[in-house]
């Protein structure tokens, strides 16, 4: 009895979906942050921010997020990661990049009015992010005084 070939299309297709599919859990896997000398670039998941420390208000740890009316993104477990409404004002829009639900939060105001939730799945890394922000605003500040 002879087998029945598959053919090397579908072999390819079902390669590279794993490897879609991989990809995909890669990069929502966790927040990926990259440190610049003039900014800080956030990648969580199909998220993609840049944010230069000039435009970034304030800086704050806060344990629970506000009231958010989810515009897209998604929920799962403990993370929470997408772009939310305020439900309060309907117009203003909040990024949640939230690997652990239960650790605090860095809030960021930047634009004078737009607001960012991010932590990392570490507590101790959430912590160093934030120290790191906060020394950065502090230097901008410095320099922007006579």
């Amino acid at each position: 009895m002879k087998g029945k070939k598959r053919h090397w299309f579908w072999n390819i297709l079902i390669v590279l979906t794993i490897i879609v599919c991989l990809l995909s859990f890669l990069a929502h896997y966790k927040n990926w942050i990259w440190k610049k000398a003039d900014s800080i670039e956030i990648l969580s998941g199909v998220y993609y921010m840049e944010l230069p420390f000039k435009t970034i208000n304030e800086v704050s740890m806060v344990s629970k997020i506000p009231s958010l009316v989810r515009k897209n993104g998604f929920s799962a477990w403990e993370k929470e990661k997408g772009i939310f409404k305020d439900s309060l004002n309907e117009e203003k829009l909040v990024y949640v990049y939230v690997d652990n639900l239960h650790h605090q939060k860095i809030r960021l105001t930047y634009n004078d009015s737009l607001l960012l939730f991010i932590n990392l799945s570490d507590s101790v890394k959430t912590k160093e992010l934030y120290l790191y922000l906060e020394e950065k605003i502090d230097a901008q500040e410095i320099q922007l005084i006579p």
